[in-house]
């Protein structure tokens, strides 16, 4: 009997035909997380505003495929800076939310763009997630691989010698972990400042299930800056964020953090455009 790498799962009455992912080698699984991305292959000779005609579909009769706009494009990245940063990444097992959230201005931020000073945002405590966000890209799982014991050794290594004056670290959330993942989290800050206390750390963190013990273990850190995204208008943060991320929980988690360090200083950021309303964006900056 020949087996097919396929089943089929019914939904709403629908047939829907669904590739098992374990007919798949290890081998193609790795090549189809490390192979070429979208931005491998986007290219083309609109360069300007001016070379771009608006045109979003071919005239009829039209044989020649329409070039993407240039504010939709980006070079394909290189250059000494772009690749000693991931070769830097790779050697000590490290990830970041430029590779893992596929952002587009990798290029720009690890090569250095015109000043040369390249830049990265490190995520601690693995690539998998286990919250599903709708805007994001980075891998989700119920139950990730546990965090890498050295991560946050090889953390402050790797960015004590690219000789920065401020980093950024960020997280996944981490609902499978007793602390959310806060302790990795503030290990990490200890080591950066233990080899150089001068430098400017700022912590994006999750909201750790509302657990405000954790939002107090990262705050006493060491950390300067505390960052956590309330991402979108409260309206809408059913339909953006996961269902376990609420919005009253991350003002919570923002206001403990600061009740708790005076001092230190609090951050967020809402990511517009998604169909909020002018009234709605002033309720949330208040």
């Amino acid at each position: 009997m020949i087996k097919f790498p396929f089943r089929t799962h019914y939904y709403n009455g629908y047939a829907c035909i669904v590739r098992n992912s374990s007919s798949l080698t290890e081998d193609v699984k790795r090549k189809l997380a490390e192979g070429p991305g979208l931005q491998d292959f986007v290219s083309g000779d609109v360069k300007t505003w001016e070379d771009y005609q608006g045109k979003l579909r071919r005239e009829k009769g039209e044989s020649e495929r329409l070039r993407l706009p240039p504010w939709l494009k980006t070079k394909i990245p290189t250059g000494p800076n772009y690749s000693r940063l991931k070769e830097d990444l790779r050697k000590l097992n490290l990830h970041t939310v430029c590779e893992e959230a596929r952002c587009p201005n990798i290029g720009e931020c690890w090569g250095g763009g015109e000043h040369g000073t390249a830049t990265a945002t490190i995520m601690l405590l693995g690539d998998t997630c286990t919250r599903g966000c709708r805007f994001c890209s980075v891998k989700t799982a119920r139950n990730p691989p546990p965090p890498d014991p050295n991560e946050p050794v090889n953390t402050a290594e790797a960015i004590a010698s690219w000789g920065l004056d401020y980093v950024v670290l960020t997280s996944v959330d981490r609902d499978d972990l007793p602390d959310g993942g806060a302790e990795h989290i503030a290990s990490t800050v200890r080591e950066i400042k233990k080899r150089n206390s001068s430098l400017m750390v700022e912590c994006l963190v999750p909201d750790f299930r509302g657990d405000l013990e954790a939002v107090r273990c990262v705050a006493s850190s060491g950390l300067d800056v505390y960052a956590h995204n309330i991402e979108t208008v409260e309206a809408l943060t059913p339909f953006v964020r996961d269902r376990r991320a609420r919005y009253r929980q991350s003002l919570a988690v923002l206001e403990e953090a600061k009740r708790f360090k005076p001092d230190l200083v609090t951050k967020s950021s809402i990511m517009l455009g998604l169909g909020e309303t002018d009234e709605q964006i002033l309720q949330t900056m208040k």
